[in-house]
């Protein structure tokens, strides 16, 4: 699969994106906190081989895009803004829109900045209302350690980015995750901790687009309830269980079969009608 590394410029920073596949039915799928968009390519390869056009971002702060150190670049509604500006970039009108916990966010918020540039959304582990005291407790400590031990996690990730990757898809995310720069890092999470998380469900419950909601159980940063609510929200949204949250990246037949099926449901004639459930 013939992948294009491109970059394009947004409010005076780099952005770099990968495209996979050629075609009029695009798809943007964007990664979780502070992962690259490689963290995707699996997906994107199994979608382009079906015929679409895919789009994997590294927003501001994540992969090989700028990641300025002021806290006030990073916010999820800035977010939001760099998934549409990818589009404004590619002259793309509409396109399928998809991430994983803090790119299901993103999706969000890019729907909910312009919903007619949005033809479905994909959200993986979304982050919401039932999850502030689990991310609170995850993120409040790698956040002092970012802050306060960077020459340390400086060591740490000088060492990491110096390991051999292919190994597999999860530890080369997992390796380019610790490889980074502490200090961009840590001004994402604090612009993040300062700004909202997501469109509060007065949005939300607006957004009439296809939905397609992946849950995961056991998850306290991603809990189940919050992919619950957001499906009671969206009038247009289904839910699908994971049987964990490493199942899409270890064994990805069952939940890359739906999201590939979501999305060509997405891109057929308006006279075909379903049903959500």
């Amino acid at each position: 699969m013939r992948v294009t590394t491109r970059d394009f410029h947004f409010r005076g920073h780099r952005l770099v994106f990968d495209e996979y596949g050629v075609g009029d039915r695009p798809v943007v799928l964007l990664p979780g906190l502070l992962f690259s968009r490689k963290m995707h390519r699996p997906l994107a390869e199994q979608l382009a081989e079906r015929g679409h056009r895919v789009l994997c971002l590294d927003l501001l702060g994540h992969g090989e895009s700028d990641r300025p150190s002021e806290m006030f670049e990073y916010s999820m509604t800035i977010f939001g803004e760099q998934a549409i500006g990818l589009l404004d970039h590619l002259q793309i009108e509409q396109a399928v829109i998809g991430g994983t916990s803090l790119g299901a966010n993103v999706t969000l918020e890019a729907a909910a900045r312009a919903p007619e540039r949005a033809k479905g959304l994909i959200v993986e582990m979304p982050v919401l209302d039932n999850a502030l005291l689990g991310c609170a407790l995850a993120f409040t400590p790698m956040l002092v350690a970012l802050t306060f031990g960077a020459p340390l996690v400086r060591v740490g990730s000088r060492l990491a980015s110096m390991v051999p990757r292919g190994a597999s898809q999860l530890s080369d995310m997992l390796l380019d995750w610790v490889s980074q720069d502490p200090k961009p890092s840590a001004s994402v999470l604090q612009g993040l901790f300062f700004g909202r998380a997501a469109p509060p469900t007065s949005e939300r419950r607006k957004m009439r687009h296809k939905a397609l909601v992946i849950g995961h159980p056991r998850d306290p940063v991603h809990p189940f309830s919050d992919s619950d609510m957001l499906v009671r929200e969206l009038p247009n949204a289904r839910l699908v269980e994971a049987s964990s949250i490493l199942e899409l990246r270890l064994q990805p037949e069952r939940l890359t079969g739906e999201i590939v099926g979501f999305v060509e449901d997405c891109f057929e004639p308006v006279t075909t009608l379903r049903r959500s459930a």
